[in-house]
C-alpha cells in the first residue's frame, strides 16, 4: 500500500516517522510537546509535515497514552492530556490532508513488535511494556484484540491488590503499581532507608540518601550487584511475573514480549519474571510454558507499530 507515517506522541517530543511496508524508518521528523490539546493537533501535524518532505505517504498513524474507540478516531480519556471525548482523527486529518487512523500507543507497539521485531514468527502473544506504567496489547490469531469498545489491554489497571496503593487511575492495588518504573523507585528509595548499609553503592549514585535514588541509578548499582537494587529488580519481576501468570490462564500466548524501558536490562529483570511467572503459572508442571522474551524494536515500537496499522483496513476484531 506504499509508505505511511506513524506518530508518537511522547511527553516531551512528538516524533513522526516515514515508514516502509516492511518496517523500515526512512525519515523522521520531531517536534517538542506543547501543553495545550490544540497545540498538540498543531503539533503533530507540523511533525508529519516535517517528515513527508519528499515522500509520497498514503496514511498516518497515531499512538495515543489513552483509551481509542473502536473506530479508531475518537481518544476517549487521555490520562496525561486533557483529551475527553477528543475527535483527534477529524483534527489531524483536516490539517495533513491524509487518511488518519488513532491508536492506544501501547497496542501500537505491541503491533509493531509483532510485526517486526520479537513477535515474528508467532500468531499469539500477548505484549507488556513495562515503564513509568505498565501497559500491553493482545495479539490473537494474527489479530490486534481491542475489544468491543476499543480500550482492552489496560493491563497496568488489571487490579492486583485488593484495597491496594492508590493509583493515578483513581482506583486501588493496580499492577502497575507493583511492576513498573514507578514501582522499582519506591522498592529502592524503602530498602535503602531501612537498610541503608546494603545500598552504599547505590546511594553514592544520587544525593546519598533515599530520597535521591532515580531510576538510573538503580540499573548503574544493580549491574555491580548492590545489594538493594538487585532486591528491588527481584520484588519488581515478582509481580510481573505473577501478572504474567493470570494472563496465560486468560491467552494462552505461545510467548510474553517484553518492551518498555525496563526491559533494556536484558536478563537482570528477563530472567526473574521467568522464574516468577513459572512460580505462579498455574498447573506450570505439567503444561506448556509460553516463552517470555525481551522486545526487539525499542522505542521505535510504538512509531513503526502505528504506521503500519494505518495500512490495515481493519485488523481488529
Amino acid at each position: 500500500m506504499g509508505l505511511t507515517i506513524g506518530v508518537d506522541i511522547g511527553g516531551t517530543k512528538i516524533a513522526a516517522g516515514v515508514v516502509d511496508e516492511e518496517g523500515n524508518i526512512l525519515s523522521t521528523h520531531k517536534v517538542p510537546t506543547p501543553g495545550t490539546p490544540d497545540a498538540i493537533v498543531d503539533a503533530i501535524a507540523s511533525a508529519v509535515d516535517g517528515a513527508r518532505v519528499g515522500h509520497e505517504i498514503v496514511g498516518v498513524g497515531i499512538g495515543a497514552a489513552g483509551y481509542v474507540n473502536r473506530q479508531r478516531s475518537t481518544v476517549y480519556f487521555a490520562p496525561n492530556i486533557d483529551w475527553r471525548q477528543e475527535p483527534l482523527k477529524e483534527k489531524v486529518e483536516l490539517r495533513v490532508g491524509l487518511p488518519v487512523v488513532v491508536e492506544n500507543d501501547a497496542n501500537a507497539a505491541a503491533w509493531g513488535e509483532y510485526r517486526f521485531g520479537a513477535g515474528k514468527g508467532h500468531r499469539n502473544v500477548i505484549c507488556i511494556t513495562l515503564g513509568t506504567g505498565l501497559g500491553g496489547g493482545i495479539i490473537i490469531g494474527n489479530k490486534l484484540r481491542r475489544g468491543h469498545f476499543g480500550v482492552a489491554a489496560e493491563f497496568g489497571h488489571i487490579r492486583m491488590v485488593p484495597d491496594g496503593l492508590l493509583c493515578g487511575c483513581g482506583s486501588q492495588g493496580c499492577w502497575e503499581q507493583y511492576a513498573s518504573g514507578r514501582a522499582l523507585v519506591r522498592y529502592a528509595k524503602q530498602r535503602a532507608n531501612a537498610t541503608p548499609e546494603r545500598a552504599e553503592f547505590l546511594l553514592g549514585l544520587g544525593d546519598g540518601t533515599p530520597e535521591g535514588i532515580e531510576g538510573k541509578h538503580i540499573s548503574m548499582a544493580a549491574r555491580q550487584g548492590d545489594p538493594v537494587a538487585v532486591d528491588s529488580y527481584r520484588e519488581l519481576a515478582r509481580w510481573a511475573g505473577a501478572g504474567l501468570a493470570d494472563l496465560a490462564s486468560l491467552f494462552d500466548p505461545s510467548a510474553f514480549i517484553v518492551g518498555g524501558g525496563l526491559s533494556d536490562e536484558g536478563e537482570l529483570v528477563l530472567d526473574p519474571i521467568r522464574k516468577s511467572y513459572k512460580r505462579w503459572l498455574v498447573g506450570g508442571n505439567w503444561r506448556p510454558v509460553a516463552d517470555v522474551i525481551a522486545a526487539q524494536l525499542g522505542n521505535k515500537a510504538g512509531l513503526v507499530g502505528a504506521a503500519d496499522l494505518a495500512r490495515q483496513p481493519d485488523p481488529i476484531m
